[in-house]
């Protein structure tokens, strides 16, 4: 209890990044910071909210990324998405993005929202972390977790509006429920990962994945209403597509924990995770 308690007083007070020995256990800890009772489930204007994005500033900021707060305002409440630019100039740049805030507490229940989101803002600072060093050439990095995806998407619209001419945008990538293995694509394999809007890039992440050997589908479980629903409708890259924004999405899909106090930190498959960070990494790099 007394350690568990000085990794939490260190990351709010000095905003230090959580590191080990091994990347998993980085996450395992990550995410379970992001779903801690002190956060009391992100929900969208509260005060575990609010403690969440200082949190994130300080990690955006330690990975060596020029941060900055966007405030915005939806149902009366005030949503802050935190943002951070590789330093130096770039003629374009890639967005990288996962929403933060959760459903918060329901009726007297925590929502902890570990899968969703809290692995996919795990997996976007295990990337800040490992790309933003060595960020060269023409291709800028953007790292932005979203507030207010549990409010119309409001967080990734304001920023799409607020931002999207300072920084000439080659493409979205967007991480959105990325660390169960609960509702694998193919039985008995849970090794898989889920790219809506990647047919594109088909053969640049089977490129990438030579290494972490993936199962790759660019559809969602076969289903072209639910490819559409989730990559179009009720995800954070929607206004991205909408405005012409070429658009990524990486998943694992939604499981019957999703939206529910049963997602949790334990429930998640972090040896997995982490092979997904790693394809995502070594495809981004090689679009610098």
């Amino acid at each position: 209890m007394k350690s568990r308690l000085k990794i939490l007083c260190l990351c709010l007070l000095c905003c230090l990044p959580l590191r080990g020995q091994d990347r998993r256990s980085d996450l395992r800890d990550e995410v379970a910071f992001l779903c801690d009772s002190l956060r009391a489930g992100r929900g969208f204007g509260t005060l575990g909210a609010h403690r969440t994005a200082f949190y994130l500033l300080g990690q955006l900021r330690n990975a060596g990324l020029n941060v900055m707060v966007q405030r915005f305002e939806q149902d009366g409440q005030t949503g802050r998405n935190i943002i951070g630019i590789t330093p130096g100039f770039f003629p374009r740049y890639i967005v990288v993005s996962a929403y933060y805030d959760g459903l918060g507490i329901l009726d007297g229940t925590c929502y902890p929202g570990a899968d969703s989101n809290a692995s996919g803002v795990a997996a976007m600072l295990a990337l800040a972390r490992e790309l933003a060093p060595g960020c060269r050439g023409q291709m800028g990095l953007i790292f932005v977790a979203f507030d207010g995806h549990n409010a119309g998407l409001s967080g990734s619209k304001a920023f799409l509006e607020r931002y999207r001419y300072s920084y000439p945008m080659a493409r979205i990538v967007n991480l959105d429920i990325l660390g169960s293995t609960l509702v694998p694509v193919m039985p008995n394999n849970p090794e898989y990962l889920i790219a809506l809007g990647g047919s594109s890039e088909r053969f640049a992440l089977d490129a990438a994945n030579r290494e972490t050997r993936l199962h790759i589908t660019y559809d969602y479980y076969g289903s072209d209403n639910f490819t559409d629903l989730f990559y179009r409708r009720i995800s954070d890259q929607r206004w991205f597509v909408e405005a012409g924004i070429p658009a990524l999405m990486f998943t694992s899909g939604i499981t019957l924990k999703t939206n529910r106090q049963t997602d949790t930190p334990e429930t998640l498959d972090y040896a997995v995770l982490d092979k997904r960070i790693r394809l995502i990494a070594t495809w981004l790099r090689r679009q610098f």
